[in-house]
Order: C-alpha cells, then sequence, then structure tokens
C-alpha cells in the first residue's frame, strides 16, 4: 500500500493506494498520522478511491484512525470507497460508525461542520 498525507485547511488528507492490508507501510502510516495530530489536527478525511483491496485488518486499521480522531474531539470520514469496500463496511456494519464522502469538498465540509 501507498499513502501520501496533505493538511488543507485543518484537514489532513491521507490517500491511500492499492491494498489496505496490516504491513509496514499501515504502521508507518498511522505512526504519521499520529504525529501530525499531536493535539493540533482533529479533522481527518481518507481517501479509499484507489484501494483496490481491504481486508479485516485494513478494516482495524480504519476503526484505529477513526478511535484515534474522535477521542481527541475530532472526527473521521471515508472519501469514495469502492464498491467493494462499501459492501464489506455493511455486511461488518461498520457502515454505521463511518461517513462516506463522495468528494473532498463534501468531505472538508462535513467534517468542518462536525466540530464547530
Amino acid at each position: 500500500m501507498k499513502y501520501q498525507t496533505e493538511l488543507k485547511d485543518d484537514v489532513l488528507f491521507v490517500r491511500l493506494e492499492g491494498d489496505l492490508i496490516v504491513g509496514k507501510d499501515t504502521h508507518q502510516m498511522i505512526e504519521e498520522v499520529d504525529g501530525l495530530q499531536d493535539g493540533k489536527v482533529f479533522l481527518c478525511a481518507v481517501d479509499l478511491s484507489n484501494v483496490r483491496f481491504m481486508d479485516s485488518s485494513g478494516m482495524g486499521v480504519l476503526v484505529s484512525l477513526l478511535t484515534k480522531f474522535r477521542n481527541r474531539g475530532g472526527e473521521l470520514v471515508l472519501i469514495k470507497p469502492s464498491e467493494h469496500i462499501r459492501k464489506l463496511l455493511i455486511v461488518t456494519k461498520l457502515n454505521a460508525i463511518f461517513t462516506i464522502a463522495e468528494n473532498d469538498d463534501y468531505a472538508a465540509q462535513f467534517l468542518k461542520e462536525s466540530i464547530y
């Protein structure tokens, strides 16, 4: 899995690409996101539009990120997951805890409205 992070208007965008499974890259990404948070970043949007596959450990990564942000009084949304990932979220009932946005603008708007 590859990832990029971008802080734009107080929203951390994490763009994932490839397969979302636990490995060295996912641990590095979580550490980087933790480091960026450092009490200053409360809003996160995870772009899943280029994720081909996700297993249960990948779902655990998303839940872990969501928990980290919510524990700090923030929020996290998922951007444009594929149909396959949407079905996984429904089957696991994680669709009840994640907000899904169709693009960056909607994600940023939702996030900013969620804490103000």
